[in-house]
């Protein structure tokens, strides 16, 4: 059966890419924020994940405001990029993998939650900034690709609590999944921005929630969506991939690597890797 290693969130603002591209990370402000993702290159050299399910928000390559799912899954057996307005990039393709795709789609519909399969789907700077951050190099990724977009653009938004109980089922879908593989989740979104104000950053409630994400996830359901734009602005819904992530990777979980930085551009910018501990994850097999 297909088991969890892990789950890695991250800011994906547009400033990180570009820093990576440029190959300047050492040369930024914000260098910490690249150094604190050396325990997790190391950790994933050591365990090796056979597939990345990266849950992010699409910037409008896919969907626009008169098409929006409220979730969507990649059913492709390839993801490439494209131009999200600045221009064509240099043309890179990620490996997906449909079968495990459509387990995960399959379980979703069964556990009740009405997902949009997309056989064809453009991968966006939210789910490569991710990629590059974990597999620097700018290579080849070394794991099939699952795009899981997530809307938290254009109203009605789901609730937290909603996205913690898809991240559950996530969760139950893959420990379903017949063949031995190693999963890796990610989110990858936020921390408290917003365009419209450029910055918004509220450096407390980011501390809160990646202390909550970790040790009472279920806190952050309680917040309505209007509060968190209230305390972290429009685009802070973006922790909504990390509720996703953390309830796929279910009860209690060790942190393998932590950091937090602000601003990063306009954006509270923040990591983590978190692992589930043992006895939970032996648990969590068993009920599988």
């Amino acid at each position: 059966m297909a088991q969890i290693l892990g789950g890695l969130t991250t800011s994906h603002v547009p400033m990180i890419g570009r820093t990576i591209a440029a190959n300047k990370q050492q040369e930024v402000s914000f260098k910490p924020f690249f150094d604190a993702f050396e325990p997790a290159h190391r950790w994933l050299e050591d365990n090796k994940p056979d597939i990345a399910i990266v849950i992010y928000n699409d910037h409008g390559l896919n969907f626009f405001l008169d098409n929006m799912p409220t979730f969507a899954i990649g059913a492709a057996h390839e993801y490439r990029n494209a131009d999200e307005g600045w221009g064509e990039p240099e043309p890179r393709s990620f490996a997906g993998n449909a079968d495990f795709s459509w387990h995960l789609i399959k379980s979703l519909v069964a556990d009740e939650f009405d997902v949009s399969s997309c056989q064809e789907m453009k991968f966006d700077h939210a789910g490569i900034t991710a990629l590059d951050l974990i597999w620097p190099g700018h290579g080849p990724v070394p794991v099939a690709t699952i795009p899981v977009v997530v809307n938290a653009v254009q109203p009605p938004l789901p609730t937290p609590l909603r996205c913690y109980k898809l991240g559950q089922a996530i969760g139950r879908a893959i420990r379903s999944y017949p063949e031995d593989l190693k999963v890796l989740v990610i989110g990858s979104g936020g921390l408290s921005h917003e365009l419209g104000q450029m910055g918004k950053i509220n450096q407390s409630f980011d501390a809160l929630c990646m202390d909550k994400i970790v040790n009472d996830p279920e806190a952050l359901t309680r917040y309505t969506n209007a509060e968190i734009v209230e305390l972290a602005g429009s685009q802070g819904l973006e922790l909504m991939t990390w509720v996703v992530m953390r309830g796929a990777v279910s009860g209690p979980v060790e942190v393998r690597a932590s950091n937090y930085h602000a601003p990063i551009s306009h954006t509270g910018g923040a990591m983590m890797l978190m692992t589930p501990r043992e006895e939970a994850a032996v648990q969590a097999a068993s009920l599988a």
